[in-house]
Formats: C-alpha cells, sequence, structure tokens
C-alpha cells in the first residue's frame, strides 16, 4: 500500500510538472514504475508508461489548444514520420526479447543525458521563452522532409523508450517548422496524442500471457492512475502556462533527470562491466 501511494503521488507530480513543458513524463513514468512499483521492463510497463503519457499529452494539448498554442499544418506533416516509426519501435522492442532491460537502460541514459545537456544549454542561454520571430507554417516555408525525419525519431523512440518524446518533436517543431516555444510545445503534444496511442495499441497486441495476468491483477490501481495524471496535467497546464515560468519548470525537470540517470548508471555499469 505504501508502494502504491507512492506510485500514485509520483504520477500526479510527474504530469503537474512535465505538462507544462511540452513532455509526457514517460522518462519518470518507467523508472518510478520499475524501482518504485517493482515491475520489470517488458511489454506490459511500455504499455501503462504510454497510457499515462498519453493522458498527460492529452490533458495538457487541449489546454494548449484553448489557448490557441498549436500547429495543426506542423502536426500533420511530422505525422507521416512519427506514425510509422512508431510501429517499428515495436518491432525493435519486440526482437530484443531478454535483452530488453539492458538496451533500454542504455538508450535511456543516452536520451537523459542529451535531454540534461539541451535543457541545461537552454537555461544557460535563457532561450526557453523565444526561439523564432515566426508563428505560423500555414504563411511560412515548412522543412517537410526534415521535419518527418525528426519526428520519426521521436515516433520510434516514443515505443521503444516508453516516452512521449518531447525531448525530440519540441526542438524539431522549432527548427523545422519555425514555431516559437509556446507554440512548438502545444503542437507536440498534439504528436503525443496520435503516436502515443497507436504504440500503445500495437504493444498491447504482443505482449505475453503473462503480461496480461500483472494488467489485471492489478487493474483497478492502475485505472485509478490515468485519473490522477489526467488531473495533475490539466492543472499542471493551466497553472504552469500562467504562473509558472518555464526556466523553473526546466530546473525542476533537469533534478529529476539527474536523479534518474545516477539509478541507471547504477545498474548499467556493472552488467556492462560483466560483460567484458
Amino acid at each position: 500500500m505504501i508502494d502504491q501511494a507512492i506510485l500514485a503521488l509520483g504520477v500526479f507530480l510527474i504530469a503537474f510538472t512535465f505538462a507544462p513543458v511540452g513532455m509526457g513524463g514517460g522518462l519518470i513514468f518507467v523508472p518510478l514504475l520499475h524501482y518504485v512499483g517493482g515491475w520489470s521492463i517488458d511489454g506490459a510497463l511500455i504499455a501503462v508508461s504510454l497510457s499515462l503519457t498519453a493522458v498527460v499529452s492529452f490533458g495538457s494539448g487541449l489546454a494548449h489548444r484553448k489557448e490557441g498554442h498549436v500547429s495543426d499544418a506542423a502536426v500533420k506533416s511530422a505525422l507521416v514520420g512519427a506514425v510509422p516509426a512508431a510501429l517499428l519501435g515495436v518491432a525493435i522492442v519486440l526482437s530484443l526479447g531478454s535483452d530488453l532491460d539492458l538496451i533500454f537502460k542504455l538508450l535511456s541514459t543516452f536520451m537523459l543525458v542529451w535531454s540534461l545537456r539541451k535543457t541545461l544549454k537552454k537555461l544557460g542561454a535563457g532561450s526557453t521563452t523565444a526561439v523564432s520571430p515566426v508563428s505560423d507554417p500555414l504563411t511560412n516555408s515548412v522543412q517537410h522532409w526534415p521535419l518527418r525525419i525528426g519526428a520519426g525519431i521521436g515516433g520510434m523512440l516514443s515505443s521503444i523508450l516508453a516516452i512521449g518524446s518531447g525531448v525530440i518533436y519540441v526542438p524539431v517543431l522549432q527548427q523545422y517548422a519555425r514555431l516559437p516555444t509556446r507554440k512548438a510545445i502545444g503542437s507536440s503534444l498534439h504528436l503525443m496524442m496520435v503516436v502515443v496511442p497507436v504504440a500503445i495499441i500495437t504493444h498491447l497486441m504482443f505482449i505475453e500471457a503473462s503480461d496480461w495476468q500483472t494488467l489485471r491483477d492489478q487493474a483497478w490501481f492502475l485505472l485509478s492512475l490515468p485519473l490522477l495524471t489526467f488531473l495533475g496535467a490539466k492543472l499542471g497546464a493551466v497553472f504552469g502556462m500562467k504562473y509558472i515560468s518555464s526556466e523553473n519548470i526546466l530546473r525542476v525537470f533537469c533534478f529529476l533527470i539527474a536523479i534518474v540517470l545516477v539509478k541507471y548508471l547504477l545498474d548499467v555499469v556493472p552488467q556492462l562491466l560483466a560483460l567484458v
């Protein structure tokens, strides 16, 4: 019961924190379920984490749309690359089999380092609030193929690492669709609203019977998590966009990422040394 209470609180806080910066929270949801909940890294955990990420994207994405912070033209173009790549990501997970735990943590470690470095660079440059004066690709040139390739990388990583891939989508949308930060965040969330459900459904089609049993055994608790996630994302999006600066939100993000990174390294390094 204590572990479940910690999980529930953690899910709410993650959704609240990540929603304002256009991230689904999968980078933290997975280690929370893995280390606190004791779940193995497999198809069931990936599907559950993605379902929570989907709730964050919907809760925050709808709030961003209400404020007009979405570019439908950029989203439609990016989905051309993101959706097929998400299906490819599921196939990669299935092919890894028993090696999934180590590969997952290695890839996550690289993603965390990349994300931490990029976020710290933004904070140091003080460039979290504006990137470009251009606001809408409907009236400006969009670099469609670079946008689709970048979104495809995000879609594939979404299926493999159980993340929303906001850390990929947001800078890609800024660079190749020339969107300002807030509109890139809203468009990133709308990409997740399509890509993440596709990844969830595809993962669930291939998980083993034992994984289905795990989901059934914890059905009531698992059903409560999306509700807490939605509440956290909704409050985080509304409250965060109005009262919390992007800089402060990203500082919290860096702190959480650093904790998860250390934990993954403590797991991965001994395994790699054993292989040597």
